[in-house]
């Protein structure tokens, strides 16, 4: 049996708060803890495509623009699951919270960088989100999505 391929996204709002989902008690694979949006990548598919797809799925949101990979992490098999490697990518979105519509999941929230960290989360995705959070890509995307610095 193979690594099953997963992308997921970090898709930050214009007040830097990031989309997160908290996946029901219906979920295969870690219910009832918080990750990001995402799934397998399907055959035929890249990771950026799956990535996209998802979040359409689960959110019918897309990305403002391209999205771009963060980090790749490979989780071992644990707990009869098999092994997997996860694509995180990030984007921004001009959407808000009432444009989120649930399409998986008990929630999907966008959530404040400072309060992102304050919950359970899916294996590897804490130390991922944390890594995110501090990065030079997340503060990027504050400068150029905040539009013009006022003086």
């Amino acid at each position: 049996m193979g690594l099953l391929l997963i992308a997921c996204t970090f898709l930050v709002d214009r007040t830097g708060a990031v989309l997160l989902q908290l996946r029901d008690d219906k979920a295969a694979y870690c219910p009832n803890v918080w990750g990001l949006p995402g799934g397998a990548v399907e055959e035929g598919e890249t990771a950026e495509e799956a990535a996209v797809r998802e979040l359409w799925e689960e959110t019918r949101l897309r990305p403002d623009g391209p999205l771009r990979l963060f980090a790749q992490q490979e989780l071992p098999a644990q707990g009869g699951h098999q092994g997997r490697v996860k694509s995180y990518f990030f984007g921004t979105t001009s959407a808000v919270q009432d444009d989120v519509v649930l399409g998986e999941g008990a929630a999907m929230l966008f959530i404040p960088a400072a309060e992102v960290l304050d919950r359970p989360f899916t294996p590897g995705s804490a130390e991922i989100i944390e890594r995110f959070l501090a990065s030079p890509e997340y503060a990027a995307l504050g400068r150029s999505h905040a539009g013009h610095p006022q003086r």
